[in-house]
């Protein structure tokens, strides 16, 4: 079955100033001047099909680089994998503080 991946410009807009999330080492630049919202890695390459803009992460320009392998490409996928989940599990959370995401049925 396949579905539409949703875009949300919210979510999008919300990487704007943010810290980076994934933080990937030897990568991240730290500056969150250059934050945006980077889908999870794909076996293709990174680059094609994107997945829907709430299984993203907030990253720097380096880290989004990386996880879509257009640059440091000698960093293990493992540990991109590693970093892009944890910046994953971060940005749900920072989405879910700033009331952009929400959960049905879940308590406050």
């Amino acid at each position: 079955m396949k579905v539409n991946a949703i875009k949300s410009n919210k979510l999008r807009k919300s990487a704007k100033g943010h810290p980076c999330t994934t933080r990937i080492p030897g990568v991240c630049n730290g500056d969150p001047d250059t934050s945006c919202l980077a889908h999870p890695p794909m076996d293709n390459g990174g680059m094609g099909g994107k997945a829907s803009d709430e299984c993203g992460a907030i990253t720097c320009s380096d880290c989004h680089d990386c996880i879509d392998r257009r640059r440091y490409r000698d960093v293990p996928r493992e540990l991109v994998y590693e970093c892009w989940i944890r910046g994953h599990q971060e940005t749900l959370t920072y989405w879910r503080q700033m009331g952009l995401l929400s959960v049905k049925g879940a308590a406050a």
